[in-house]
């Protein structure tokens, strides 16, 4: 595409963002699930961004969908993460998935049918990728799925879970498979999402007790979800999340401009802006979050050349990582420097306040940033992430 193509899908997305996810804000900043946000998001193919056109979507690439990621976390890091984990999880479908599965699970995505990742467990603690669970079989077409899941994206909201978990009589961790399971099915119970910040994006706790999933629902071949985990999971997760945090960071750091421009001390008659100190911590700010825009296109570029060669993604695990991890550093630096400038006004209840709170969700999620160092510094010195094995934390 053209950068005036680029230009025009930032136009579009930013005036539906404005128009509609703007004014639910606080609503979902109050827990509520951006279903109204979801459905315009839907309406206008945005949530088939990367499904191919036979597919019902909009076959964009990965650069149109970092643009359209940045844009949502703008204005609401909640839906944001939902449209990430949605998208990620219709990209391991389509990457990864058959004929069939594309037609029964991809194509609905245009009526706004929701899918998410259910991949972690408690028990693993950040390392997402590590499952104690156990497929089981149930006849030679069935499959039964037994596992407590934590922060589940959309838990309770989704249409269908993307489920990782080990291949019935697993020989080890790497032994995975993954299913396409319906949010219908019996023995599937949600729990209740409550969190300093991105309270909308109901990451809570799943759980899966004797859900009976069709074979025709495995997603790949038994035992062979370790390269989906690589491949199909992580790349696209990684991106969207890094943009999104991009995003929260340009809003605080234009918070922070609008509140110090607009603000006068009337007993000296001095706009907040006109003080020195407070400046540079704009500046500061400003340095950061222009870091990321041509970091962020690469990867997405990257990411595209390596989809039409056919080649595994996965080769970007750790440039997109370091993206994750200076991204959302990034974010919380610009929401401090926000916090700190506006003083007593940007700690009461409402922008600055609530963009300081959705920011730290960033540094925790998966891999969080402490993990990611490790594995960044492991491969600097030439020694293996051992992610399945004791040294990989």
């Amino acid at each position: 595409m053209s950068a005036q193509d680029y230009d025009k899908i930032r136009t579009d997305i930013r005036t539906l963002v404005n128009d509609v996810i703007k004014a639910n804000v606080e609503q979902t900043d109050q827990g509520v699930f951006p279903r109204d946000n979801l459905n315009a998001l839907a309406k206008a193919g945005w949530n088939g961004i990367l499904i191919p056109k036979e597919y019902g979507g909009l076959g964009l690439d990965h650069l149109a969908f970092s643009i359209v990621c940045e844009e949502i976390g703008r204005v609401c890091a909640s839906t944001g993460l939902v449209f990430v984990m949605h998208t990620g999880a219709a990209q391991t479908i389509n990457l990864f998935g058959n004929h069939d599965q594309k037609l029964r699970w991809l194509k609905p995505a245009q009526e706004g049918l929701l899918g998410t990742y259910s991949t972690s467990e408690k028990a693993s603690g950040g390392h997402w990728w590590f499952n104690f669970s156990e497929a089981a079989r149930d006849g030679d077409s069935h499959y039964l799925l037994n596992a407590d899941k934590s922060f589940t994206t959309s838990a309770g909201a989704a249409d269908y879970y993307l489920f990782q978990t080990r291949s019935p009589g697993a020989l080890g961790p790497t032994d995975i498979s993954f299913f396409i399971v319906d949010a219908k099915l019996d023995g599937i119970t949600h729990g209740v999402w409550e969190a300093l910040g991105v309270r909308g994006n109901h990451s809570g706790p799943i759980s899966y007790k004797n859900v009976r999933v069709d074979s025709q629902d495995r997603l790949g071949e038994e035992g062979k979800g370790k390269d989906i985990v690589y491949d199909g999971v992580t790349p696209i997760y990684l991106i969207g999340l890094g943009s999104v945090w991009h995003g929260v960071a340009r809003a605080a750091l234009e918070a922070a401009a609008t509140h110090l421009t607009g603000t006068i001390h009337r007993d000296f008659n001095r706009k907040l802006s006109d003080y020195q100190v407070l400046r540079q911590q704009l500046g500061e700010s400003k340095v950061l979050v222009e870091s990321l825009r041509p970091w962020q296109h690469d990867l997405a570029r990257q990411l595209d050349q390596l989809q039409a060669d056919g080649q595994p993604q996965g080769q970007l695990l750790l440039p997109l990582t370091e993206f994750k991890v200076h991204a959302s550093e990034v974010a919380n630096v610009s929401a401090r420097n926000a916090m700190d400038v506006s003083g007593g006004y940007g700690y009461k209840k409402g922008q600055i306040e609530r963009i300081f709170r959705d920011a730290r969700a960033g540094i925790a999620m998966g891999p969080s940033n402490n993990i990611a160092r490790e594995w960044i510094g492991k491969d600097l010195v030439g020694l293996p992430l051992e992610l399945f094995e004791a040294g990989g934390e």
